[in-house]
């Protein structure tokens, strides 16, 4: 049973999914991990989310399962988050709300964010779930990714940003 409160009762399976990550934060924690933050400070940069929200969206996500905790770090104790098995399964909707926000949310004179490459075959992977030039269903171990200028440019001014504000609290 989900830690979230809602509709888990139900019998439909896009409820229970809801209840579980059917938030914009935990998708967005969710998209982090995959791109490899697994500290709270950097998952917090990159989504925009208070502490509290970041916070409270990796408890639910441990305690459904989808992520867990490992310290690295003993005085003081820190923790980096993981994805599970469950987590990891994740990866096809990532994959379906990026192909979708690629064709629906941006200009095409944006290009894409980032751009993946299919070790399998060695050509652009397109934007899935099967690889364009290959035709083999699109595994998160199997791509490269390679993120273009402006959001790669994107993501340092976040993390700078984010290290600038923590600067000016701390004073």
């Amino acid at each position: 049973m989900s830690a979230n409160p809602g509709t888990s009762q139900s019998l439909c399976p896009i409820s229970r999914a809801e209840d579980i990550v059917g938030d914009r934060w935990t998708v967005l924690v969710l998209r982090e991990l995959f791109m490899g933050s697994h500290r709270f400070d950097e998952i917090q940069a990159q989504t925009g989310g208070t502490p509290q929200m970041i916070a409270t969206r990796l408890k639910n996500m441990e305690a459904d399962g989808l992520v867990t905790r490992r310290p690295y770090n003993e005085r003081p104790l820190r923790y980096e988050y993981h994805l599970t098995a469950k987590g990891e399964a994740f990866y096809s909707v990532v994959l379906a709300l990026r192909a979708w926000g690629e064709t629906w949310c941006k200009s095409p004179e944006e290009g894409l964010a980032v751009r993946y490459t299919h070790q399998t075959c060695g050509q652009p992977a397109g934007l899935g779930p099967l690889c364009e030039h290959c035709g083999k269903p699109l595994r998160r171990g199997e791509l490269i990714s390679e993120h273009s200028e402006a959001y790669a440019a994107e993501r340092t001014a976040r993390r700078a940003a984010f290290k600038g504000n923590r600067g000016s609290d701390s004073v």
